[in-house]
């Protein structure tokens, strides 16, 4: 579901790259200290977007300082540690555990399902911690295999409450930022269900899989294409009109670069992809009609 909100790392200065990284280094640990080794392998850029987000608005008492990272020895890395990184880390935790139990529910992937049993202890004291969050997420469980089941059509409807969940999980706390942060989660969210239901339409057509953009009325793939650019541009537009609402100067170059350009890089590389899978087919074509003169 997730896997879309990152940099473009060829528009980010180096002040901002190193920033960038240095939060990223700083979720990793975090989920270290909160479940284990396991927690790390849960690390995404997703979450790392949120510590951005909110140490940027909140402006929390940050620690830096560097550490020998296991997996790049060779060189000394640099970490900031503050509240919103163990926040961010139990919501990573917490996303990733209902992903996995989805994944075996929809593809009896039993990997997974004994993944998701090493975090049920961890997913426990998340919901004690974050009910409010945690309950979002089981809403949203709960809804999305409703709207599958039912093979609900109206996508706004189905993104949507990919966007109520998030929401939940952007408001960090119940304060005078929760109204923004939350219209600005939901526009998020919406974004990542379109992208990712974009992204998985030729697989779900292969396996007659549940995906609302099968359903989508158009004349043709251009008119297709063109309908699913607009929609997933109305969600950004809509984001980023939220976060400029917000009182952030820390850290607001970094996220400007991934809310104007950075959620788009899956996107151009899935454009890039299918050109070059339309032109390897265009030539074979070409040479099978050269073949049979």
């Amino acid at each position: 579901m997730f896997g879309y909100i990152n940099v473009n790392s060829q528009e980010l200065s180096e002040e901002n790259r190193r920033i960038y990284e240095s939060c990223y280094c700083g979720l990793c640990r975090s989920l270290r200290q909160f479940c284990g080794k396991k927690g790390q392998a849960l690390l995404n850029y997703d979450m790392t977007f949120l510590v951005v987000l909110l140490t940027g608005l909140y402006e929390p008492k940050t620690v830096q300082a560097e550490f020998t990272c296991a997996v790049h020895p060779m060189k000394k890395r640099s970490y900031r540690a503050n509240a919103v990184q163990g926040y961010a880390a139990q919501m990573n935790v917490l996303l990733a555990y209902y992903n996995l139990v989805d994944d075996w529910k929809d593809k009896k992937s039993y990997t997974k399902r004994a993944f998701a049993s090493m975090l049920k202890k961890d997913y426990e004291r998340i919901e004690e911690a974050w009910p409010r969050q945690t309950e979002a997420v089981e809403s949203y469980i709960a809804k999305l295999a409703e709207y599958e089941e039912n093979r609900e059509e109206n996508i706004d409807l189905v993104a949507g409450i990919t966007g109520e969940m998030l929401g939940e999980i952007f408001a960090w706390k119940e304060d005078e930022w929760y109204d923004e942060l939350k219209t600005l989660g939901f526009y998020m969210g919406k974004f990542i269900y379109l992208m990712d239901a974009y992204e998985d339409l030729e697989e779900d057509v292969k396996r007659d899989a549940y995906n609302p953009l099968r359903f989508l009325k158009t004349e043709d793939r251009q008119e297709f294409e063109t309908l699913c650019r607009l929609m997933m541009t109305s969600m950004m537009s809509e984001c980023a009109k939220s976060f400029e609402r917000l009182p952030i100067l820390l850290y607001a170059d970094i996220l400007r670069n991934i809310l104007y350009s950075g959620v788009w890089s899956r996107y151009e590389y899935l454009q890039l992809k299918n050109k070059k899978k339309n032109r390897k087919k265009s030539e074979n074509a070409n040479a099978g009609g050269h073949n049979d003169q």
